[in-house]
């Protein structure tokens, strides 16, 4: 197998770093995972499960895990490292002063690359001394069964680093999408927040309650998205068509440039969803553990022998 990386670095050893070091470490190359928080000495056993729900045998499971060792020391846990990308909590400060110190720390010709899913690359860099071989690649949850990664260039990344990047998450069994500009929320969280803030204020207005907005979507149109983008269907009913929709419709949605009045009461009085087992509906540990059993075995078999 030609490799074009053998040593790769995760800063962060959560639930994201864990599943991005599962998908290179699955690959054959070696993987170090850096973090100062005892829970990357649970990375091993997340592995471990989720490549049990995707029926990987205890051989090759064995094999993967040992390609992963841990380190809690940066500048060891970066040595040799091709490409490092970051996965630790998304407060601007902490990434800005950890990417000036990956700066000094790893060789020109290492990649640096944030999994930030809506923070600015631009920003994150911007103490930065070699900032043309910075980027974004936000990976999705779960990293290890959603195909998608945003690779999100700044006006400094250099064209080499963005298509090598885009090629290394191929090869890894990626599917790259290339953002050619750093703004808040990248391409993906744009349109799906879009989409949120109208569904919460069909909630809020009483036009319909929460359950019946979702099973809107999931039984109507989202049956569509994953063979047929909006842009593809614009054109499949005419764009002419599109306009005249969007002509009349645009008028009545939710322009809103502040959070809905409604989710801020919902976490003001500690109606938190899953975590607290209220939110916009109600929820026991059998329906919690329900929706996720759901997600994750939706996304195995469609992802396992994905539609080109």
């Amino acid at each position: 197998m030609n490799h074009p990386v053998t040593q790769v670095t995760i800063i962060g050893g959560g639930l994201m770093g864990s599943g991005i070091a599962q998908i290179f470490a699955a690959r054959g190359v070696n993987v170090t995972i850096y973090d100062i928080d005892a829970r990357i000495y649970k990375a091993p056993e997340t592995i471990r499960v989720n490549l049990q729900r995707m029926q990987t045998d205890e051989g090759s499971i064995q094999e993967i895990l040992a390609r992963i060792s841990f380190c809690d020391e940066l500048s060891a846990g970066v040595a040799g490292a091709q490409i490092v990308f970051e996965c630790v909590p998304e407060r601007l400060a902490l990434k800005q002063q950890l990417f000036k110190e990956l700066d000094t720390l790893c060789p020109e010709e290492t990649i640096l690359a944030s999994n930030t899913s809506v923070i600015s690359i631009s920003e994150i860099a911007r103490d930065v001394r070699h900032k043309q071989r910075v980027l974004g690649t936000h990976f999705w949850n779960p990293a290890f069964l959603i195909p998608l990664v945003e690779v999100i260039r700044t006006q400094w990344t250099e064209d080499a680093v963005f298509e090598r990047t885009a090629s290394i998450l191929a090869w890894a069994g990626k599917r790259p999408v290339r953002v050619n500009k750093d703004i808040p929320g990248f391409l993906v969280n744009r349109l799906q927040h879009a989409l949120w803030r109208e569904a919460i204020y069909l909630v809020e207005e009483g036009i319909a309650d929460a359950r019946t907005v979702d099973e809107g979507i999931r039984f109507g149109f989202g049956l569509r998205l994953p063979t047929l983008g909006p842009l593809e269907n614009a054109d499949m009913v005419g764009t002419d068509l599109t306009l005249a929709i969007h002509e009349y419709i645009f008028p009545h949605l939710n322009n809103a440039t502040t959070p809905s009045p409604l989710l801020r009461r919902l976490v003001a009085e500690g109606k938190l969803g899953f975590k607290s087992g209220e939110g916009f509906q109600s929820w026991d540990d059998a329906s919690i553990n329900a929706s996720r059993e759901r997600l994750l075995n939706y996304l195995q078999h469609v992802t396992l022998s994905p539609e080109e």
